[in-house]
């Protein structure tokens, strides 16, 4: 392999349920040391690799002999328990064959959502690949709740890549790409090759899930590309099953559906906005802020806010919306929501008189906004 003709340092492959089962109940291992190989071939070459990977929750159920048990989410952080270990061991077998270690980073979204903790994620990130370990990354479903999980493996994996600084993102799933229709239900439909822009009619595209067995779809990949695009990372939808995916994505051949990467990336903080803090409320927006906002580079103004919704202290990353709900950008607000409800709609030289006191005369600064 010539690393040369590759152009890619640094890899995130992103391994669905569906693929580490292969539709059955169980791992299945013999398809397990066939990934491994592949990535383990790309650390001998040169290319680090960051595995997010799925499948805790089937590794539990298996292991224990599929126990029937009421659908709780206690039950199912059981399952988390208990699968966690069992994959990685099942993991640190297989690279082993390779002569490699791995390091397990368990990750919630309270570790993206403080600054200090998603930076001392990355600093582990990067200590366990410039010692040519491999990290594997799972979401910690053992101790997470809705609130702070991050939901499914996809964005956790975008998460992971704007983490690591990766520059490219492999998503492997049970479909050969993203289709123009469904190709469960349409023999028709044509896979997409390429995608340049993400709009609404691509999100419409985007089915569920197909096996049953995992937590993401094809909407939550959709959602991860966006993110890792905007971060400058080029990103790759393909089957999991296809020989040499791996391999071949990285090697810049023709697999699955390939998005190109935005030209001129988010800086670091605005990569961190997008991609670690949950938002904790929205503020509506008149048709002259929105202009402003999007169009002109500006901050945010008080004067430019209809309304506002949710309950939130300074800091918090707030979404930032038209009339009928469209989100438009995403930012940290400089004032609470108790704050916001008082000068909404006012200028900002009203603000110390309205408050008692002020923090600039930007609600959301541009440097603290990602424009969607």
């Amino acid at each position: 392999m010539n690393l040369s003709e590759i152009g890619y340092r640094r890899v995130v492959v992103k391994l669905g349920t569906s693929v580490l089962t292969s539709g059955s109940r169980q791992l299945d291992k013999a398809h397990m040391v066939e990934l491994a190989r592949q990535m383990a071939s790309l650390m001998k070459s040169g290319v680090e690799v960051v595995l997010c990977t799925s499948g805790a929750i089937a590794a539990g159920r298996e292991h224990l002999g599929y126990p029937s048990l009421p659908d709780t989410v206690a039950n199912k952080q059981l399952l988390a328990a208990v699968g966690q270990g069992q994959l990685i061991l099942a993991w640190s077998q297989l690279f082993s064959i390779y002569g490699l270690h791995v390091g397990q980073m368990l990750l919630t979204r309270a570790d993206l959502h403080d600054r200090e903790r998603y930076l001392n994620a990355r600093d582990s990130l990067n200590a366990l690949l410039a010692n040519g370990i491999i990290p594997i990354i799972n979401e910690n479903d053992a101790v997470a709740t809705n609130e702070i999980k991050v939901g499914d493996n996809d964005n956790l994996s975008a998460r992971a890549a704007l983490l690591c600084d990766a520059d490219l993102l492999i998503l492997l799933t049970d479909q050969k790409g993203l289709f123009d229709a469904d190709p469960r239900a349409n023999p028709d439909a044509k896979l997409i090759k390429q995608v340049v822009n993400i709009d609404d009619s691509l999100r419409r595209l985007a089915g569920g899930a197909v096996s049953g067995l995992g937590t993401g779809g094809m909407a939550t990949k959709l959602q991860a590309a966006d993110i890792a695009r905007r971060a400058g990372i080029e990103v790759v939808i393909a089957s999991g099953h296809r020989p040499r995916v791996i391999q071949d994505a990285v090697c810049k051949e023709a697999v699955g559906t390939h998005f190109t990467a935005l030209e001129n990336p988010l800086e670091s903080r605005k990569q961190w906005i997008l991609a670690g803090p949950a938002t904790k409320g929205k503020l509506v927006l008149d048709s002259g802020a929105i202009v402003a906002v999007t169009q002109k580079g500006r901050s945010l103004l008080s004067k430019g806010i209809v309304s506002v919704s949710g309950q939130f202290e300074r800091g918090a990353t707030l979404q930032l919306v038209d009339e009928v709900g469209r989100e438009y950008a995403r930012g940290m607000s400089r004032y609470s929501a108790k704050d916001l409800l008082a000068i909404a709609g006012r200028h900002s030289e009203e603000i110390d008189s309205i408050l008692g006191y002020d923090y600039g005369a930007a609600v959301v600064h541009r440097n603290d906004m990602v424009v969607l």
